[in-house]
């Protein structure tokens, strides 16, 4: 499970993010490309906040397909 705590530091502020615990499956770019980036490191990171209820769709089917459960929302 994702910990607020151990967010990447490229993530965009907002609810949703990605923590450390990525392994960089490519899954989250792969549903969501327009919502997540890739670090240099080899971790997705938030690079845009959903906005309207079919982005929001969209990222938390990519949170729930995430191998290591990597992407979170802090219900910010």
């Amino acid at each position: 499970m994702a910990t607020l705590i151990d967010r990447v530091p490229q993530n965009i502020t907002g609810k949703f993010y990605v923590d450390t615990s990525c392994i960089d499956c490519d899954q989250c770019r792969a549903i969501a490309p327009d919502f997540f980036g890739r670090t240099e490191e080899g971790m997705s990171f938030l690079s845009k906040q959903p906005t309207t209820t079919e982005e929001i769709t969209l990222v938390e089917e990519a949170m729930t397909a995430c191998a290591t459960s990597s992407i979170g929302n802090d219900g910010e």
